[in-house]
């Protein structure tokens, strides 16, 4: 590992622990990217850069037609100055001029991984885990000057990146467009991956051949959205789980985004993310700063699989941070879809009390525990105790949980106003809103401005009164509805496109005060499921609920996309009643347990309204689970069968050591007269033996890689699930 730079050739080498990344600076401060992927011993050109005189190429330099920023591959482009395809960043000068040309100036190589301020993104927990290379670049005429962070770690095929941009000059500029990633591949053999989906079917998997012009997705909602995850990868051709280069970009932002790659006319392509320049601006004064997000780079040279372990282990080890970063956690019982708003004391005591017969360790009260909050119309902003519902208050209902065994948990939306509520009614420009124009409802509520300081303190003062009060041991901290009339009161009329970037970063330190507050609070994130599943949140919080959608069968795809970025332990994942709420299908107990058991195994149905056979079903899930879930939250996972691409899936998870491993298999439809089926287990280790539970039967690793597991006929029917386990002879 390290980064090298060699004076005489201006060239920067940064080597992770498999991969190489390679810079340049050629002419009067040109930084130009040559080379990202396996990692080498020493960079002498082999590919060099050939510069041709290319028709409608402009020329920097008049003397030299051969020399066009278009036609070559950049670190941090900008537009005007003869490069034509979108640039990295744009700014505007008082004149109203939006052209600048940013050249290298200096450079420094520090140990370890220094933080932003303000921003989550991922750490070190000692400097010999990774270096830093921060480039400086300037624009002599404006004034602007631009740091480029770089940090390679040790023990991950990664590269971070993130971008600071400082006024120098003597009169104000505004950035227009401010991203935190450029990367100029040389060519276009590639297919474009990338997350799609929509509330209650999130993150799906999309693969395409790349093309000419822009592929682009992209978040304006506010949030990182159920539409888009801010994730994309380009992969050579015939990669696929196992095998094949994969280059993959994910943002460590909760904000409106933008990802997208642009092919040229002379097949290169352009990769850049960021924030979403749509609606955004940043006004710079003389000496001030804006700090831009981290992005995360991975390059795998075995597959999607292998880039989807990297991000695992990074965002488990090297982000989420906490007491719970490294802990089990608990199976829970949810009442949502269970009463939904309607319920007491004793009613919620009844379930918590069911939960505990059957081994559960967490009961989480949901939405409506608030006053006046019988409906979702009102009283979100009102945090203080029902007394209706809850005549004894909330810490004698916690008090009374805790005392059959159980720990308590609670739900808050605490970005979200309501208009019928006292919040409100004291404080109506406190949400988001522009003048003399109506404020746009979704689920009856409007959005607090967390761009503004008063607000957040009041936010930080309420929750934070309910948790240094009541016996809390788990928050769900939701976020329903996305941004519309995106303005604030607090902000000049220049500074308005300001306003969604200062909500985050308002976010972010609610989130930072809160849970630095109640460190033993396991926290959970969810906005109507995974609308906000990032890697920005899973800093603050480190799960997230996945899917409001909880019928078994959607939630094979929305879980399989989900692991190809995020790790296994930061997915929530219930067992909720059939027909099923969302979709109305009916699936079995046993069905529904294998797919929640595969993440944070929990339950979001009335447990005293199950027949004695579920109840037995249920304790069996629990215990199993309870033996298996460090395998399944801190082991590796490989994905073995697409629900993508066929009619059934299947996945492995193995412990680090690779002593033990449990395979899930599921089928969907049963097929008349279907083929005898084989699973092959990839990511055992062929070199032991592993012997199945329950059984005598012993067998090699390599068997169960190379030849495979039958897949029991009884599997085949609809909606069933097998699951193997094994452990080391």
């Amino acid at each position: 590992m390290g980064i090298h730079f060699d004076a005489e050739n201006r060239l920067f080498h940064l080597q992770a622990k498999d991969t190489s990344y390679v810079m340049g600076i050629v002419r009067d401060g040109f930084l130009l990217h040559l080379y990202w992927g396996r990692k080498i011993n020493e960079y002498r050109h082999s590919n060099r850069i050939q510069l041709l005189d290319r028709g409608f190429s402009g020329n920097p330099y008049k003397e030299d037609r051969a020399f066009s920023l278009d036609t070559l591959p950049q670190e941090y482009p900008q537009y005007g100055n003869t490069d034509y395809r979108k640039p990295a960043y744009q700014a505007q000068l008082e004149n109203g001029s939006t052209v600048s040309d940013l050249r290298y100036i200096s450079h420094a190589i520090v140990k370890g991984k220094p933080a932003l301020e303000g921003l989550p993104a991922t750490y070190v927990e000692n400097e010999q885990e990774a270096e830093t290379l921060e480039i400086v670049l300037e624009d002599n005429v404006s004034g602007l000057r631009v740091l480029l962070s770089y940090t390679v770690f040790e023990q991950f095929n990664v590269i971070t990146r993130s971008v600071r941009f400082a006024n120098k000059g003597s009169e104000s500029l505004k950035l227009l467009r401010a991203l935190s990633l450029c990367v100029d591949f040389h060519d276009a053999d590639f297919d474009f991956l990338h997350l799609y989906g929509a509330h209650v079917k999130e993150r799906h998997i999309e693969r395409r051949p790349l093309r000419h012009g822009i592929q682009s997705i992209e978040s304006s909602r506010g949030a990182s959205s159920h539409q888009h995850n801010p994730f994309i990868a380009l992969l050579r051709p015939g990669a696929n789980e196992t095998s094949g280069e994969v280059f993959a970009f994910n943002f460590v932002y909760s904000g409106n985004f933008l990802a997208q790659a642009e092919v040229d006319q002379f097949n290169n392509t352009r990769v850049t993310v960021g924030i979403n320049p749509f609606d955004f601006s940043w006004k710079l004064e003389p000496g001030e700063e804006f700090q831009a997000p981290e992005a995360v780079m991975v390059y795998s040279p075995d597959g999607l699989g292998e880039m989807s372990r990297t991000f695992h282990e990074l965002y488990r080890t090297r982000l989420t941070r906490g007491l719970h970063r490294d802990k089990e956690r608990p199976v829970l019982v949810n009442n949502w879809e269970a009463t939904y708003f309607d319920f007491n004391a004793d009613k919620i005591l009844d379930i918590a009390s069911a939960g505990k017969e059957l081994g559960i360790e967490l009961f989480v009260l949901d939405d409506g525990w608030f006053e006046k909050r019988n409906d979702d119309k009102s009283s979100l902003g009102d945090w203080f105790v029902d007394r209706e519902k809850l005549p004894e208050g909330l810490d004698n209902l916690a008090e009374r949980v805790q005392a059959l065994g159980l720990q308590f948990g609670l739900w808050f939306e605490p970005e979200m106003i309501s208009v019928d509520s006292d919040l409100y009614r004291k404080h109506p420009d406190w949400c988001l809103h522009v003048p003399d124009r109506p404020r746009s409802e979704s689920r009856n509520q409007l959005i607090l401005d967390f761009s503004r300081e008063e607000v957040c303190e009041e936010i930080i003062r309420q929750v934070s009164a309910i948790l240094g009060t009541v016996p809390i041991s788990y928050v769900k901290w939701d976020m329903n509805r996305h941004m519309t009339e995106i303005g604030s009161a607090s902000l000049p009329a220049d500074r308005q496109r300001e306003t969604a970037h200062r909500y985050m970063l308002g976010l972010y330190k609610v989130m930072d005060a809160i849970t630095s507050a109640f460190p033993e609070v396991l926290f959970e994130s969810c906005s109507g499921g995974g609308g906000r599943f990032d890697p920005g949140i899973l800093y603050y919080m480190p799960q997230t609920w996945t899917s409001d959608n909880t019928d078994a069968i959607s939630r094979l795809k929305i879980q399989y996309g989900t692991s190809l970025v995020y790790p296994i332990i930061s997915m929530g994942s219930h067992v909720s009643a059939v027909p099923n709420h969302q979709v109305h299908r009916i699936t079995s107990m046993e069905m529904r347990g294998d797919v929640a058991m595969s993440g944070n195994l929990g339950y979001e149905l009335d447990l005293t309204k199950l027949t004695d056979e579920e109840k037995e079903t249920v304790k069996q899930q629990v215990a199993r689970y309870k033996e298996i879930r460090s395998l399944i939250q801190f082991g590796d996972f490989y994905r073995l069968l697409s629900p993508f691409e066929g009619n059934d899936t299947a996945w492995l998870f193995t412990g680090r050591d690779k002593k033990e491993a449990i395979a899930f298999y599921f089928n969907v439809l049963a097929e008349p007269a279907a083929p005898l089926k084989f699973l092959k287990l990839n990511g055992i280790d062929v070199t032991r033996k592993y012997r199945l539970a329950g059984t005598d039967e012993v067998y090699g690793g390599d068997e169960l890689a190379y030849v495979g597991l039958s897949i029991p006929a009884e599997a085949e029917r609809d909606f069933h699930s097998h699951v193997w386990y094994f452990t080391e002879v």
